[in-house]
């Protein structure tokens, strides 16, 4: 006889005078779990345990009772061969800060009044909005995967608005704060990795994974590729998991062959020091290479960075600024925002034109210059008052009419006193 995955269970109320029938069986990670029927109908009953008991022999789930930590726990054992690990930290971030607000509660008995409860926490904690979106749209994510298993019937954070974050203004880097740059780098490595940052749009973490043959020296171009553990090579994931080639200016060419000449036997990184190279690589043989080392290698980047700054008379600028700067160019040079979105990374060009793309003041400059040419100034300064000056060499104003505004197609402001 085939054994019985779901159980009947009468459980009796608090007060023992009624009963309801709940379903008693074991989830896919072995946990006992119980589901109510809501109802005391045995036929009815014996039906639904049925049914259910098919549904998990095909490995179908129904929602389940499962608390917001088990959620967590559970949406991490699924995912963790699908998201970053950044990703799994801010995972775990957002929701200890969920249960935080309301509980470690039944998942399924999370409403919408929840969701804004954790969201208002979230302020109240003194977070930055973008970081409470974040916060929010990570549990969305969690809550929609588990209603696609059918672990839940609805996601509860349907129809929550995210708060408004004002889009700051990209930071670029000048001429001559690049070449202070430079000059601050305290050595080749430094200068090749500003270098490779401002000329071909690299980020921190793909400078510094940068191996021998990622770099096609006579061609000129560089490959941004994930690579696998493999002898002298950790394993390291690009970040828009997708390779892409990038060029390579003939001063970077330079600084690389002149690094390449001086690495030590059998190391293949270009830009990590090889006394921290040999310290990784021993850490990696014991299993102890973290994921936060492996995008990082250098473990004295932001320090080192921050002296180069120093040095270099540079307060407010970040190595991410570099890449930015990189990107604008190429849009100022005239490449196709499509092109700059493949060769920057990005799954989307809204990425790039928002977040990346900075304004310079020769952009307004020109804007301005673009904005006087259309118009005719006679004309506008006569319909807006502006004060001309006469023979004498006196302003006089000029008076405005109605008549004038309505030929221009402008229309005069009056102020009723309402």
């Amino acid at each position: 006889m085939a054994k019985q995955l779901v159980r009947l269970w009468k459980r009796p109320s608090y007060d023992g005078k009624r009963f309801t029938y709940y379903l008693l069986y074991t989830d896919e990670q072995g946990r006992r779990r119980q589901k109510s029927l809501g109802h005391t109908d045995a036929r009815k009953a014996e039906r639904q345990r049925a049914q259910f008991e098919r549904e998990l022999g095909m490995g179908i789930l129904e929602p389940t009772h499962i608390t917001l930590s088990e959620l967590l726990e559970d949406y991490l054992e699924r995912t963790r061969t699908q998201i970053e690990h950044s990703t799994a930290k801010a995972a775990k971030y957002s929701m200890s800060n969920f249960i935080a607000a309301v509980g470690n509660i039944y998942a399924d008995r999370i409403t919408y009044k929840y969701c804004e409860r954790f969201q208002q926490y979230c302020v109240d904690k003194g977070l930055a909005p973008s970081t409470v979106n974040t916060c929010i749209k990570l549990a969305k994510r969690i809550f929609s995967l588990a209603v696609k298993r059918r672990q839940l019937e609805s996601n509860p954070f349907d129809g929550i608005r995210l708060l408004k974050v004002p889009q700051g203004l990209v930071r670029l880097l000048s001429e001559d704060e690049f070449g202070r740059l430079l000059k601050a780098a305290p050595n080749t490595m430094w200068k090749t990795r500003i270098l490779l940052a401002k000329a071909a749009g690299l980020r921190r973490g793909e400078v510094l994974n940068i191996t021998i043959a990622d770099v096609d020296f006579d061609k000129g171009k560089i490959i941004v590729q994930p690579k696998q553990a493999c002898g002298h090579i950790w394993r390291w994931v690009v970040k828009d998991k997708d390779r892409r080639e990038l060029p390579l200016v003939e001063a970077a060419v330079q600084l690389l062959i002149s690094i390449q000449m001086n690495l030590p036997e059998g190391q293949p990184y270009l830009l990590v020091p090889p006394a921290r190279y040999r310290h990784l690589m021993s850490l990696e043989a014991d299993g102890k290479l973290t994921e936060e080392m492996r995008k990082c290698p250098d473990g004295n980047f932001g320090r080192n960075w921050k002296h180069i700054l120093q040095k270099a008379g540079i307060e407010d600028a970040t190595f991410r600024d570099l890449r930015c700067t990189c990107i604008t160019e190429w849009l100022e040079a005239g490449l196709m925002p499509h092109e700059v979105q493949r060769l920057a990374g990005h799954a989307s060009v809204n990425t790039t034109m928002k977040y990346y793309a900075g304004i310079r003041e020769s952009m307004i400059d020109r804007a301005r210059k673009a904005s006087v040419a259309a118009l005719s100034q006679d004309s506008v300064a006569n319909l807006l008052q502006v004060p001309k000056r006469g023979r004498n060499g006196k302003k006089r104003a000029v008076p405005i009419t109605s008549q004038a505004l309505e030929l221009n197609g402008l229309t005069q402001t009056q102020t009723t006193g309402r």
